[in-house]
């Protein structure tokens, strides 16, 4: 089989067919010191004509999108997931700080076209819309990941310091994150609820990663921060 290609942090790792190549706290693929992040967490390997991506940890996931954001999957531990299109895209969190990195492949077994169509010239009509209060929540959210300028690590910032980026309470920032949460979670998108079965203690690292590999937010959504933050300095003037 033809080796993939991974790139993290503006670096390039080779991987050919045979042993597994490992991603982790201490792996083929060293991504940090952090304690919170498994000693091997994934693994890429060559099995039945196919690259898989496998994560061989206990407790995180990862979220793997392709180069369109059109197709988006989780993977639990225990779970692998054939890499079918030359681009994929992984993202995940480990504490308070959210990595990425890209896998390249010379074959592409499926190609991706997004199924939604610009209407009479018009924005695009995705699954989900989100309010203009939501989106700013989510890109605040998401800020220091987007503004990356190649795949690598990022912190999500705390509740608290989104809530001041937004100049809004905590009661508004947890009410619109509930919000947005809860319409995600009610397409289907996993880790963004509690409840009997299903753990949602770092729901703000989750909610990031879903945004930024299906592209619900992008760079281009980072200019409506600096717009809030103008528009409350002006309304808080006397």
């Amino acid at each position: 089989m033809r080796p993939l290609r991974v790139e993290y942090c503006g670096e390039w790792y080779t991987v050919e067919a045979g042993e597994p190549f490992t991603i982790g706290r201490e792996s083929d693929l060293t991504i940090d010191d952090n304690p919170y992040l498994h000693r091997t967490f994934l693994t890429l390997s060559a099995e039945y004509g196919l690259w898989w991506l496998s994560n061989v940890g206990q407790l995180l996931s990862a979220t793997v999108s392709d180069a369109t954001g059109s197709v988006q999957a989780w993977v639990a531990p225990g779970a692998k997931l054939p890499l079918v299109f030359q681009a994929v895209h992984v993202m995940f969190s480990a504490g308070a700080t959210t990595y990425d990195f890209t896998v390249h492949a010379e074959e592409d077994f499926y190609n991706t076209s997004l199924t939604a169509r610009p209407v009479d010239g018009g924005t695009t009509v995705l699954p989900v819309t989100l309010t203009s209060s939501q989106r700013l929540l989510v890109v605040a959210l998401a800020e220091n990941l987007l503004s990356q300028h190649s795949a690598g690590r990022a912190s999500v910032p705390t509740s608290a310091e989104a809530a001041a980026r937004l100049g809004w309470s905590m009661t508004t920032f947890n009410r619109k994150l509930d919000n947005v949460c809860e319409k995600l979670d009610k397409i289907g998108v996993n880790g963004l609820r509690g409840g009997r079965g299903k753990l949602a203690t770092n729901r703000r690292a989750r909610l990031v990663e879903y945004a930024v590999a299906t592209r619900l937010v992008s760079v281009d959504d980072l200019a409506l921060l600096d717009a809030a933050a103008a528009a409350a300095a002006e309304s808080a003037a006397p």
